[in-house]
């Protein structure tokens, strides 16, 4: 870049002789050309990889939601499953159980993310785990499941399932852990489902000196 003592100027940006090839088919720049994640690309390359790029939509979105509340369906209950057998409560399980929504939106969408599929990769993961509790404390307390089902509990055992990471900190060392393993697997879902990192700066003129990109994607 350009300078004017201490300060930065970015009216220009100059570029080195050795940067004017494309990074992807390696043929010389000429005319106008791009930079893709900071690497320097052909107009033509440039147009494919925008071509390329997987579009957002309605049926990719509702769909990646299927996907989404399956997977949360088969965590929950891989989740209790595996503490009523083994009588091990693990909450490392629960990064699994986000691994687990993360993908399965992801594949659902075919590969498209962003901040709504995060959102809900969020709260789907978040509901898995937590209501998990509940078929562990029935399996603890002996009581059937449709005893339990009365429609006069199903607001509580909502309740007691939604709130359990919180109310788990009655027993503070656990209940903090409980919690700090389950934001990671939020984490773990919410990178996941993160839309394509995809920067594309330009046109640029294929010369030792190019102008400031004129439009980005």
């Amino acid at each position: 870049m350009s300078s004017a003592g201490s300060t930065p100027q970015f009216k220009t940006a100059e570029y080195s002789s050795a940067e004017e090839v494309c990074k992807s088919c390696k043929q010389p720049l000429s005319g106008d050309y791009y930079q893709i994640n900071g690497m320097t690309a052909c107009a033509k390359c440039a147009q494919q990889v925008r071509g390329q790029m997987p579009v957002d939509s309605r049926p990719a979105f509702l769909k990646a939601i299927v996907f989404g509340i399956g997977a949360a369906i088969l965590g929950c209950a891989l989740y209790a499953g595996f503490t009523i057998v083994t009588s091990i409560y693990i909450g490392i399980v629960s990064l699994a159980v986000g691994w687990l929504i993360g993908k399965a939106m992801k594949a659902g969408s075919g590969g498209i993310g962003g901040r709504r599929y995060q959102i809900v990769a969020v709260v789907l993961t978040y509901l898995a785990v937590s209501m998990a509790e509940v078929p562990i404390a029935i399996h603890g307390a002996g009581k059937s499941l449709s005893v339990l089902m009365n429609p006069a509990l199903i607001g509580r055992i909502l309740y007691y399932g939604i709130s359990s990471p919180f109310t788990e900190l009655s027993n503070p060392v656990n209940g903090i852990l409980g919690l700090v393993i389950l934001f990671v697997g939020i984490r773990i879902a919410w990178r996941l489902t993160a839309g394509p990192k995809l920067e594309i700066l330009g046109p640029f003129r294929a010369s030792s000196v190019g102008t400031l990109p004129t439009s980005a994607v």
